[in-house]
Protein backbone atom coordinates (compact mmCIF):
# COMPACT_ATOMS: atom_id res chain seq x y z
CA UNK A 1 0.00 0.00 0.00
CA UNK A 2 1.76 3.52 -0.92
CA UNK A 3 1.29 5.09 2.32
CA UNK A 4 1.61 8.96 2.28
CA UNK A 5 3.56 11.15 4.45
CA UNK A 6 1.76 12.93 7.56
CA UNK A 7 3.51 16.06 6.32
CA UNK A 8 1.43 15.20 2.72
CA UNK A 9 -1.50 14.60 4.80
CA UNK A 10 -1.27 17.90 6.83
CA UNK A 11 -0.75 19.59 3.61
CA UNK A 12 -4.00 18.82 2.19
CA UNK A 13 -6.60 16.62 3.20
CA UNK A 14 -6.53 17.51 7.08
CA UNK A 15 -6.00 21.22 6.70
CA UNK A 16 -8.84 21.51 4.33
CA UNK A 17 -11.37 20.04 6.32
CA UNK A 18 -9.93 21.58 9.21
CA UNK A 19 -10.33 25.18 7.55
CA UNK A 20 -13.52 23.63 6.21
CA UNK A 21 -15.11 23.53 9.19
CA UNK A 22 -13.40 25.75 11.32
CA UNK A 23 -16.58 28.35 10.88
CA UNK A 24 -18.74 25.52 12.38
CA UNK A 25 -16.69 23.26 14.96
CA UNK A 26 -18.11 25.64 17.82
CA UNK A 27 -21.86 24.63 16.62
CA UNK A 28 -20.86 20.95 15.63
CA UNK A 29 -19.20 20.73 18.97
CA UNK A 30 -22.38 22.28 20.75
CA UNK A 31 -24.70 19.67 19.02
CA UNK A 32 -22.16 16.64 19.28
CA UNK A 33 -21.77 15.00 21.16
CA UNK A 34 -24.89 15.18 23.41
CA UNK A 35 -24.40 12.16 25.77
CA UNK A 36 -21.12 10.53 26.63
CA UNK A 37 -19.97 7.86 23.87
CA UNK A 38 -18.33 4.66 23.74
CA UNK A 39 -15.76 2.92 21.49
CA UNK A 40 -16.31 -0.68 20.73
CA UNK A 41 -13.50 -2.72 20.35
CA UNK A 42 -14.14 -6.26 19.28
CA UNK A 43 -11.08 -7.99 20.88
CA UNK A 44 -9.97 -8.85 24.28
CA UNK A 45 -7.93 -6.57 26.65
CA UNK A 46 -4.58 -6.29 26.94
CA UNK A 47 -3.63 -6.53 23.10
CA UNK A 48 -3.02 -3.63 20.64
CA UNK A 49 -5.91 -2.80 19.36
CA UNK A 50 -7.29 -2.76 22.76
CA UNK A 51 -4.02 -0.04 23.77
CA UNK A 52 -4.36 1.74 20.49
CA UNK A 53 -8.24 2.22 21.32
CA UNK A 54 -8.43 3.32 24.73
CA UNK A 55 -5.20 5.72 23.71
CA UNK A 56 -7.48 7.49 21.10
CA UNK A 57 -10.74 6.92 23.40
CA UNK A 58 -8.77 9.00 26.38
CA UNK A 59 -7.97 11.55 24.46
CA UNK A 60 -10.76 12.21 21.78
CA UNK A 61 -13.09 12.60 24.67
CA UNK A 62 -11.28 14.94 26.66
CA UNK A 63 -11.07 17.08 23.59
CA UNK A 64 -14.85 17.03 23.20
CA UNK A 65 -15.88 17.05 26.98
CA UNK A 66 -17.62 14.28 26.96
CA UNK A 67 -15.89 10.66 28.47
CA UNK A 68 -16.09 7.71 25.73
CA UNK A 69 -16.39 4.21 27.54
CA UNK A 70 -14.70 1.37 26.21
CA UNK A 71 -16.34 -1.79 25.32
CA UNK A 72 -14.56 -4.80 24.80
CA UNK A 73 -16.89 -7.19 23.45
CA UNK A 74 -14.27 -9.98 21.76
CA UNK A 75 -15.15 -13.12 19.97
CA UNK A 76 -15.40 -14.92 16.25
CA UNK A 77 -12.30 -12.81 15.56
CA UNK A 78 -13.67 -9.28 15.70
CA UNK A 79 -16.53 -10.24 14.00
CA UNK A 80 -19.09 -9.81 17.36
CA UNK A 81 -18.48 -6.67 17.92
CA UNK A 82 -18.14 -4.92 14.80
CA UNK A 83 -21.43 -6.03 14.07
CA UNK A 84 -22.97 -4.09 16.51
CA UNK A 85 -21.42 -1.41 15.78
CA UNK A 86 -23.24 -1.79 12.31
CA UNK A 87 -26.26 -1.71 13.67
CA UNK A 88 -25.65 1.42 15.60
CA UNK A 89 -27.33 4.69 15.39
CA UNK A 90 -24.38 6.46 12.72
CA UNK A 91 -24.87 9.93 15.00
CA UNK A 92 -20.91 9.12 15.80
CA UNK A 93 -21.84 8.52 19.53
CA UNK A 94 -20.82 4.64 18.75
CA UNK A 95 -17.16 4.31 17.65
CA UNK A 96 -15.34 1.47 16.68
CA UNK A 97 -11.45 0.66 16.95
CA UNK A 98 -10.12 -1.60 14.72
CA UNK A 99 -7.46 -3.22 13.34
CA UNK A 100 -5.86 -4.36 10.17
CA UNK A 101 -6.71 -7.85 11.54
CA UNK A 102 -10.27 -7.26 10.56
CA UNK A 103 -9.80 -7.27 6.69
CA UNK A 104 -7.53 -10.29 7.07
CA UNK A 105 -10.45 -12.23 8.58
CA UNK A 106 -13.28 -10.62 6.77
CA UNK A 107 -11.66 -11.69 3.68
CA UNK A 108 -11.91 -15.30 4.51
CA UNK A 109 -15.33 -15.50 5.71
CA UNK A 110 -17.51 -17.26 3.82
CA UNK A 111 -20.67 -15.39 5.06
CA UNK A 112 -21.37 -12.44 7.25
CA UNK A 113 -24.48 -10.87 8.33
CA UNK A 114 -22.83 -7.44 6.96
CA UNK A 115 -21.24 -6.21 3.84
CA UNK A 116 -17.43 -6.05 5.78
CA UNK A 117 -16.52 -3.58 3.66
CA UNK A 118 -19.30 -1.12 3.39
CA UNK A 119 -20.82 -1.48 6.94
CA UNK A 120 -18.35 0.29 8.81
CA UNK A 121 -16.30 3.31 7.57
CA UNK A 122 -12.85 4.65 8.84
CA UNK A 123 -13.18 8.31 10.81
CA UNK A 124 -9.00 8.45 11.12
CA UNK A 125 -6.24 6.33 11.41
CA UNK A 126 -3.93 6.17 14.23
CA UNK A 127 -0.47 4.27 13.76
CA UNK A 128 1.23 1.41 11.68
CA UNK A 129 4.24 -1.04 12.95
CA UNK A 130 5.57 -4.11 11.65
CA UNK A 131 5.05 -7.26 13.96
CA UNK A 132 7.22 -9.51 15.31
CA UNK A 133 8.73 -13.19 15.21
CA UNK A 134 8.90 -14.75 18.40
CA UNK A 135 9.61 -18.31 19.40
CA UNK A 136 9.62 -20.05 22.66
CA UNK A 137 13.13 -20.60 24.40
CA UNK A 138 12.89 -24.56 24.13
CA UNK A 139 13.54 -24.09 20.01
CA UNK A 140 17.15 -24.33 19.34
CA UNK A 141 17.35 -21.67 16.92
CA UNK A 142 18.76 -17.77 17.62
CA UNK A 143 17.81 -16.94 13.89
CA UNK A 144 15.02 -17.25 11.88
CA UNK A 145 17.52 -18.69 9.06
CA UNK A 146 18.68 -21.35 12.20
CA UNK A 147 15.11 -21.77 12.72
CA UNK A 148 13.85 -23.08 9.15
CA UNK A 149 17.58 -25.17 8.88
CA UNK A 150 16.34 -27.19 11.85
CA UNK A 151 12.75 -27.84 11.30
CA UNK A 152 13.80 -28.95 7.32
CA UNK A 153 16.53 -31.33 9.08
CA UNK A 154 14.07 -33.07 11.22
CA UNK A 155 10.59 -31.97 10.25
CA UNK A 156 9.13 -34.83 13.01
CA UNK A 157 10.88 -33.39 16.05
CA UNK A 158 10.28 -30.05 15.09
CA UNK A 159 6.56 -30.02 13.74
CA UNK A 160 5.49 -26.12 15.13
CA UNK A 161 2.35 -25.05 16.12
CA UNK A 162 1.88 -20.83 15.78
CA UNK A 163 -0.48 -19.36 17.84
CA UNK A 164 -2.88 -16.28 17.27
CA UNK A 165 -5.72 -14.38 18.09
CA UNK A 166 -8.23 -16.26 15.91
CA UNK A 167 -8.78 -17.66 12.39
CA UNK A 168 -8.27 -15.47 9.57
CA UNK A 169 -6.88 -12.67 12.54
CA UNK A 170 -3.27 -11.00 11.54
CA UNK A 171 -1.81 -13.53 13.50
CA UNK A 172 -3.30 -16.19 11.62
CA UNK A 173 -2.63 -14.61 8.07
CA UNK A 174 1.27 -13.60 9.09
CA UNK A 175 1.81 -17.31 10.44
CA UNK A 176 0.49 -19.02 7.30
CA UNK A 177 2.18 -16.39 4.84
CA UNK A 178 6.03 -16.98 6.88
CA UNK A 179 5.17 -20.75 6.51
CA UNK A 180 4.52 -20.62 2.76
CA UNK A 181 7.75 -17.78 1.98
CA UNK A 182 10.54 -20.50 4.38
CA UNK A 183 8.63 -23.94 2.48
CA UNK A 184 8.00 -25.62 6.07
CA UNK A 185 4.43 -26.22 7.33
CA UNK A 186 3.08 -25.43 10.77
CA UNK A 187 0.12 -26.12 12.56
CA UNK A 188 -2.22 -22.87 13.20
CA UNK A 189 -3.50 -22.78 17.04
CA UNK A 190 -6.68 -20.39 17.19
CA UNK A 191 -7.08 -18.37 20.72
CA UNK A 192 -10.00 -16.16 22.02
CA UNK A 193 -7.27 -13.30 21.85
CA UNK A 194 -3.56 -12.39 21.56
CA UNK A 195 -2.71 -12.35 25.14
CA UNK A 196 -3.69 -15.77 25.20
CA UNK A 197 -1.87 -16.65 22.42
CA UNK A 198 1.33 -14.87 23.97
CA UNK A 199 0.79 -16.96 27.35
CA UNK A 200 0.92 -20.23 25.15
CA UNK A 201 3.70 -18.81 23.69
CA UNK A 202 5.58 -18.29 27.65
CA UNK A 203 4.33 -21.44 28.54
CA UNK A 204 5.56 -23.45 25.83
CA UNK A 205 1.82 -24.35 24.54
CA UNK A 206 2.62 -23.34 21.07
CA UNK A 207 6.43 -22.72 19.85
CA UNK A 208 5.64 -19.37 17.32
CA UNK A 209 3.76 -16.09 17.73
CA UNK A 210 3.76 -13.19 15.06
CA UNK A 211 2.30 -10.31 17.32
CA UNK A 212 2.38 -6.81 17.77
CA UNK A 213 5.43 -5.25 19.69
CA UNK A 214 2.83 -4.25 22.64
CA UNK A 215 1.78 -8.15 23.15
CA UNK A 216 5.48 -9.69 22.77
CA UNK A 217 7.96 -7.20 24.55
CA UNK A 218 6.67 -7.83 28.11
CA UNK A 219 7.20 -11.04 27.98
CA UNK A 220 10.09 -10.77 25.76
CA UNK A 221 11.49 -8.75 28.80
CA UNK A 222 10.49 -11.57 31.02
CA UNK A 223 13.11 -13.83 29.23
CA UNK A 224 10.08 -16.26 28.58
CA UNK A 225 10.44 -15.81 24.58
CA UNK A 226 12.93 -15.22 22.10
CA UNK A 227 12.39 -13.06 19.28
CA UNK A 228 14.50 -13.62 16.62
CA UNK A 229 13.34 -10.99 13.51
CA UNK A 230 10.62 -7.55 12.32
CA UNK A 231 8.20 -8.69 9.44
CA UNK A 232 8.46 -5.65 7.64
CA UNK A 233 10.12 -5.50 4.32
CA UNK A 234 13.19 -3.31 5.12
CA UNK A 235 14.87 -3.35 8.45
CA UNK A 236 12.81 -0.88 10.92
CA UNK A 237 13.98 2.63 12.30
CA UNK A 238 11.27 1.08 14.99
CA UNK A 239 13.34 -2.03 15.76
CA UNK A 240 16.72 -1.21 14.14
CA UNK A 241 18.30 -4.27 16.27
CA UNK A 242 16.46 -6.84 14.77
CA UNK A 243 17.09 -8.11 11.46
CA UNK A 244 14.03 -8.93 8.88
CA UNK A 245 12.14 -12.68 8.82
CA UNK A 246 12.26 -12.43 4.73
CA UNK A 247 16.39 -11.73 4.73
CA UNK A 248 16.33 -15.05 7.02
CA UNK A 249 15.37 -17.41 4.99
CA UNK A 250 11.77 -16.09 4.02
CA UNK A 251 11.66 -14.68 0.36
CA UNK A 252 9.16 -12.11 -0.39
CA UNK A 253 7.81 -12.32 3.08
CA UNK A 254 6.33 -8.89 4.27
CA UNK A 255 3.54 -7.96 7.10
CA UNK A 256 2.70 -4.72 8.38
CA UNK A 257 -0.39 -3.74 11.06
CA UNK A 258 -2.46 -0.84 11.31
CA UNK A 259 -4.73 0.58 13.64
CA UNK A 260 -7.99 3.07 12.94
CA UNK A 261 -11.19 4.44 14.47
CA UNK A 262 -14.46 3.65 12.39
CA UNK A 263 -18.24 4.62 12.93
CA UNK A 264 -21.36 2.88 11.09
CA UNK A 265 -22.15 3.40 7.61
CA UNK A 266 -24.48 6.47 7.12
CA UNK A 267 -22.92 9.59 9.38
CA UNK A 268 -22.92 12.77 7.65
CA UNK A 269 -19.93 13.93 5.92
CA UNK A 270 -19.91 16.50 8.37
CA UNK A 271 -19.35 14.89 11.15
CA UNK A 272 -17.02 12.36 9.42
CA UNK A 273 -15.17 15.35 8.99
CA UNK A 274 -15.01 16.65 12.37
CA UNK A 275 -13.77 13.77 13.70
CA UNK A 276 -11.25 13.45 10.99
CA UNK A 277 -9.74 16.48 11.71
CA UNK A 278 -9.83 15.98 15.92
CA UNK A 279 -8.08 12.42 15.27
CA UNK A 280 -5.47 13.76 13.12
CA UNK A 281 -4.59 16.46 15.89
CA UNK A 282 -3.90 13.55 18.39
CA UNK A 283 -2.47 11.65 16.24
CA UNK A 284 0.10 14.24 15.56
CA UNK A 285 0.42 15.42 18.88
CA UNK A 286 3.61 15.25 21.07
CA UNK A 287 1.67 13.39 23.85
CA UNK A 288 0.77 10.67 21.24
CA UNK A 289 3.98 10.25 19.84
CA UNK A 290 5.26 9.21 23.49
CA UNK A 291 2.36 6.67 23.21
CA UNK A 292 2.97 5.67 20.23
CA UNK A 293 7.02 5.04 21.34
CA UNK A 294 6.05 2.50 23.82
CA UNK A 295 3.89 0.47 21.69
CA UNK A 296 6.95 0.21 18.57
CA UNK A 297 4.56 2.11 16.23
CA UNK A 298 4.67 5.22 14.17
CA UNK A 299 1.53 7.65 13.54
CA UNK A 300 -0.35 7.15 10.17
CA UNK A 301 -2.65 9.55 8.49
CA UNK A 302 -4.35 8.90 5.93
CA UNK A 303 -6.23 12.16 3.36
CA UNK A 304 -9.48 11.73 3.64
CA UNK A 305 -10.39 11.19 0.26
CA UNK A 306 -9.25 7.58 0.75
CA UNK A 307 -11.28 6.75 3.58
CA UNK A 308 -14.31 5.43 2.00
CA UNK A 309 -11.74 2.48 -0.07
CA UNK A 310 -9.97 1.56 2.97
CA UNK A 311 -11.30 -1.71 3.76
CA UNK A 312 -12.84 -2.91 0.47
CA UNK A 313 -8.92 -2.56 -1.17
CA UNK A 314 -7.75 -4.43 1.52
CA UNK A 315 -10.00 -6.85 2.10
CA UNK A 316 -9.58 -7.41 -1.69
CA UNK A 317 -5.84 -7.36 -0.77
CA UNK A 318 -5.77 -9.89 1.77
CA UNK A 319 -8.36 -12.50 -0.04
CA UNK A 320 -5.25 -12.96 -2.61
CA UNK A 321 -3.17 -13.65 0.28
CA UNK A 322 -5.65 -15.99 1.75
CA UNK A 323 -5.37 -17.93 -1.80
CA UNK A 324 -1.85 -18.10 -1.66
CA UNK A 325 -1.09 -19.35 2.00
CA UNK A 326 -3.86 -22.35 1.55
CA UNK A 327 -6.24 -20.29 3.44
CA UNK A 328 -9.68 -21.50 2.99
CA UNK A 329 -13.12 -19.38 3.59
CA UNK A 330 -14.74 -20.41 7.40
Amino acid sequence: MNIPTIQAVLGTAAIAATLGFAGNAAAQGAAFPSKNMVMIVPYTPAGSADAMSRAIATRLGTALGRNIVVDNRPGASGMIGTEMVTKADPDGHTLLGHTSSYPATAAVRAKLPFDPARSIIPVGMTARAPMLFAIHPSIPAKSVKELIAIVKKEPKKYFLNYGSSGTGGNNHFSGALFASAAGIKMQHVPYKGISNAVTALASGEVEIVIASSSALLPQRDSGRIRILGVTSAEKSPLFPDLPTVASQGAPGYEYELWWGTFAPAGMSQERISYLYSLINKIVTSADMKKFLDTQGAEPWLMPMAQLPELLPKEIARYKKAAQLAGIEPQ
